[in-house]
């Protein structure tokens, strides 16, 4: 799937951005499922937090090469991973994913397994080839999570589904995981990139600066209940048109006239 790319990355952690403001950042260790070592579990949360503060990029996707996105943690080097300064906020590429201001695609074109599926569970969207598979071996290998999965995964897919999938180590399919909410978009493995571009494309076309603000109110609200979440948006809609000018409503008006008018008219 990656043949689209000009010049193959070497980097275990490669970051490309197109001149739309589109980043890539590809997980490239595909002779082992695209495990994280330790250095790449840093890599991965500095080009992540670098993108976010880059005001060029305007959309980011997350992709791996070969048949996994992220097979999780190198095993062999589990202690170096789990303990030290692997508790440092700034090197966790979840936390990073979670407060990245800009819209993060996952782009899952095959295993996202344990640390993996964590990873891709902190993306805003999720597009899957048909050959994906999501699967949590925490209760398999004796690793307690600690990027969210035990939380995130059953408030998408409901507790009882999440408790099967994660006390059972059974592996998701795509459409599974599309049936259950988890996935956005089940597509061949050839149109994975295609398709997550799209996306991008079609939030790119939109106001960035409500697209960003888009983003935080629907991630921030869904940690509150519901009645806080409300009293949120409120909040952030009066800050956000007490700040608008008298140019940028006119602007807002001209731009919803000019869409107007060029709509067919219906004929009764």
């Amino acid at each position: 799937m990656y043949n689209q790319m000009e010049n193959p990355p070497e980097k275990l952690i490669w970051v490309k951005q197109d001149p739309d403001g589109v980043a890539y950042v590809i997980i490239n260790r595909p002779q082992s499922l695209n495990s994280l070592t330790r250095p790449m579990i840093v890599d991965l949360a500095c080009a992540i937090k670098t993108l976010s503060s880059d005001d060029s990029v305007r959309i980011i996707i997350l992709s791996g090469i070969g048949r996994a996105f992220c097979s999780g943690v190198d095993l062999t080097s589990a202690e170096d991973v789990f303990k030290g300064d692997f508790k440092d906020m700034e090197t966790d590429p979840v936390y990073q994913i979670e407060r990245c201001a800009k819209p993060i695609i996952g782009a899952i074109n095959g295993f996202a397994v344990t640390a993996g599926f964590e990873i891709a569970l902190a993306c805003d969207f999720l597009v899957a080839s048909k050959q994906a598979k999501f699967i949590d071996t925490h209760a398999r290998f004796g690793i307690f999570p600690s990027w969210g999965l035990s939380q995130k995964l059953s408030r998408i897919i409901g507790p009882n589904r999440a408790r099967e999938v994660s006390m059972t180590a059974m592996p998701v399919t795509a459409e599974q995981a599309e049936r259950w909410g988890l996935v956005n978009h089940v597509v061949e493995e050839s149109e994975v990139l295609k398709k997550a571009r799209e996306i991008a494309e079609s939030m790119i076309k939109n106001n960035q600066d409500l697209v960003l603000r888009y983003k935080a109110v629907i991630n921030d609200g869904f940690r509150m209940d519901l009645g806080h979440a409300l009293a949120l948006e409120k909040e952030r809609a009066h800050q956000y048109y007490d700040g608008m000018t008298t140019d940028q409503f006119k602007k807002m008006q001209e731009f919803i006239a000019s869409r107007s008018s060029k709509k067919p008219s219906s004929k009764l």
